[in-house]
């Protein structure tokens, strides 16, 4: 245990500055020589009299001279994502090379290889689609469950970046696969690479203005920053161009060149032959929703409404991020800062500049620090904000006041607002398979259902009739699929990314782990005297690199090792701030020793309705880790009711083991079968 109490930084991460050496140059050539972006007509969107003066992108040195990462020079010779995709695709082999590798991701796909099959490189393809705001056609959703089952694992898994995920697609199959997702509405393109990613919106389907609008604003975003230069189709339907229509302010937005934003004549007008160092994300919500973790993403969007409700404009949020390296302090989470408020007729040019301004400025040379994040930390976010501005061609008004977040889940029953009703479902981990996956196929087939994917890889079901309500109830409850009441608290908001055996970066546990987890926090919770009602918010990563967001939770574990975590404590339940390091190698076998004194000190010390994470930020890790160091056990508590469930250690085993199968408590089983138990066996009042 000694050496799992390691001193953490007495800076806070969210308080880091990084000083690194700063990248000059975005190399705008690749297969044919690209002009630089150049200034054009005045922009329609600037005529303010905050007006900034338009700058055409400054020469930058020779990018030969300039240090660049391999997946650089990837980009640069693919001809716009092409090759040597294509011609890798056509071999015998089951695998892709290195460049290859890069190039598909951008198309939407991981290679990958099972990692518990030791003796072979049994290489399959993920695929990640793209769904702005969660949405999902009925038609899409069946063809998915389909392919899972003929291509597939079996599987459907829901990302916290509201998609969903297919695994263990052969690369024979895979242009079958991806041709069918699109011509059944859907797209993997941009859901992985160095581009703009999935763009998150609250999921629930409300008949509100602000919930409205900020959905659409999704989808404009994302159509804004999708990849223009055909490279998909052409090599997944053989050319053939399956897009719905843009609206018009989308195209008009992305033509407009008066700040000096745009390639020129370039098939990728915004990105170029290099598109951007690194991913990049964006999230937009209304005020009090942070379903969408705002904070954490690259760019986070709120909407601004009137007294009456009527959207106006948008706050912005920059700088957010989960990704860090082990053992690089230089690496780091960070949440987002405040830039400013733009009108709302002009938030697709605001957005515009600032993946502008990440092109250019971001680093390229090292992909470990290419995050905008980083950017906004060597400049500091008033240098940030003057240049985000030239490109824009505007000030910043000042940030509007908000109120205060809270997370929503939206599970259970809502009315929708237009008659219908939707229904949240919770996912364990967003793993759909099994006698859950063909009902929920039955109930979406029958009722011809569309459904959302929620942040937290959940499931909503949309557009229910009130009539439609009791049967499919039962035929979810029959599934396991239950009323969030009868959900533990714990697993209601934990989350963890695949990890392991198919990801490459995982080096523990995480979706596989994490049931288990759950129930010894919930035994330890029985333990120390903790209600079932009461909860911590706790999320589970195999990686540093944070897909599932860890280092927002008021418990996090992030895989360091085989079987070992490290600790981070501190987040809040509306995940509005930062967990930091609290203990690194902490074995999994050794969780208990950990937690039972956080978790009974918590218990005894805490202050009315003080969260599990605001109480560490408190108390203050240098105390937290003398009550681990000392713990012996909590005090002798009276029973409460005068009931001991378990008089011997052997009835207590016995009952565990039998509890592990139906996933409880050795505690919660032995209640339900005296209450059982009790109701059977009460005597009918006497006759008078």
């Amino acid at each position: 245990m000694a050496e799992a109490i390691g001193a953490a930084s007495s800076l806070s991460l969210g308080e880091r500055m990084v000083r690194m050496q700063g990248y000059q140059g975005l190399r705008s050539v690749g297969f044919a020589a690209m002009p630089r972006p150049v200034r054009a007509l005045p922009s329609p969107c600037s005529s303010s009299s905050s007006v900034v003066t338009a700058v055409s992108t400054p020469v930058k040195p020779d990018p030969t001279q300039v240090k660049r990462s391999k997946v650089e020079i990837f980009k640069e010779h693919s001809n716009f994502l092409r090759y040597p995709l294509k011609e890798e695709l056509e071999t015998e082999a089951a695998n892709i090379n290195e460049a290859a590798t890069q190039l598909i991701k951008f198309h939407g796909s991981y290679q990958q290889t099972n990692r518990d099959e030791r003796s072979i490189k049994s290489y399959q393809f993920m695929l990640r689609t793209k769904n702005p705001s969660g949405k999902v056609p009925n038609r899409l959703y069946l063809v998915m469950d389909d392919l899972a089952d003929e291509f597939g694992i079996g599987t459907l898994r829901l990302t916290t970046r509201q998609t969903f995920q297919l695994h263990g697609i052969t690369k024979f199959n895979l242009k079958t696969v991806l041709g069918t997702i699109i011509r059944n509405m859907g797209s993997t393109l941009g859901a992985c690479g160095d581009l703009n990613r999935n763009v998150l919106a609250p999921a629930a389907p409300l008949m509100r203005k602000d919930y409205l609008f900020a959905q659409e604003t999704a989808d404009n975003i994302a159509m804004l920053l999708s990849p223009q230069s055909g490279s998909y189709y052409d090599i997944w339907v053989d050319g053939e161009k399956i897009m719905s229509a843009e609206p018009p302010e989308v195209v008009k937005a992305r033509n407009d060149n008066s700040n000096g934003t745009n390639f020129p004549d370039s098939p990728e007008p915004i990105y170029g032959t290099q598109f951007l160092p690194r991913k990049f994300k964006i999230a937009v919500t209304v005020p009090t929703d942070n379903s969408v973790d705002i904070l954490t993403n690259d760019v986070g969007v709120v909407v601004v409404s009137d007294a009456d409700g009527e959207p106006q404009g948008f706050n912005i949020y920059v700088g957010g991020g989960m990704g860090r390296t082990h053992r690089m302090e230089a690496t780091f989470p960070r949440l987002g800062d405040q830039l400013g408020y733009v009108p709302k007729e002009d938030i697709l040019y605001a957005i515009k500049a600032i993946v502008v301004t990440q092109r250019e400025h971001g680093r390229r040379d090292d992909r470990r620090y290419s995050r905008m994040k980083y950017l906004i930390s060597d400049w500091g976010i008033d240098k940030f904000r003057g240049t985000v501005e030239r490109y824009y061609g505007k000030k910043f008004e000042p940030f509007r006041e908000l109120p205060e977040w809270e997370f929503k889940s939206y599970l259970g029953w809502h009315e929708q607002g237009d008659g219908a009703m939707f229904c949240g479902l919770h996912v364990d981990n967003g793993r759909i398979g099994g006698k859950m996956k063909k009902t929920l196929r039955e109930i979406i087939e029958k009722y011809n259902l569309s459904v959302r994917i929620t942040p937290n890889q959940n499931l909503i079901l949309c557009d229910i009739r009130p009539t439609w309500r009791r049967p499919i109830t039962t035929a979810l409850a029959q599934a396991g699929l239950l009323h969030p009441r009868y959900v533990d608290p714990l697993n209601i908001t934990a989350m963890a990314c695949p990890a392991l055996p198919l990801c490459p970066l995982a080096i523990a546990e995480a979706e596989r782990g994490i049931p288990d987890i759950l129930k010894r926090v919930r035994a330890v919770f029985d333990k120390v005297g903790l209600k079932y009602s009461e909860s911590v918010v706790i999320r589970v990563t195999g990686c540093p690199n944070g897909c599932a967001r860890p280092y927002m939770a008021e418990l996090g574990l992030v895989g360091d090792g085989p079987n070992s975590y490290q600790i981070w404590l501190g987040g809040t339940p509306n995940q509005m701030r930062l967990a930091e390091t609290f203990m690194n190698k902490v074995k999994l076998h050794d969780l208990e020793t950990v937690l039972e004194p956080l978790f009974y000190n918590w218990k005894i010390r805490r202050l009315r309705r003080e969260s599990f994470g605001d109480f560490s930020m408190r108390i203050g890790f240098e105390k937290l880790r003398e009550l681990v160091e000392k713990w012996e056990g909590p005090a002798e508590a009276r029973p409460r009711f005068g009931l001991k469930l378990f008089s011997d250690k052997e009835t207590y085993e016995a009952m565990s083991e039998i509890a592990q199968t139906q996933n409880k408590t050795a505690h919660q089983l032995a209640m339900e079968v005296i209450r059982s138990y009790v109701a059977s066996n009460k005597l009918a009042p006497e006759s008078e």
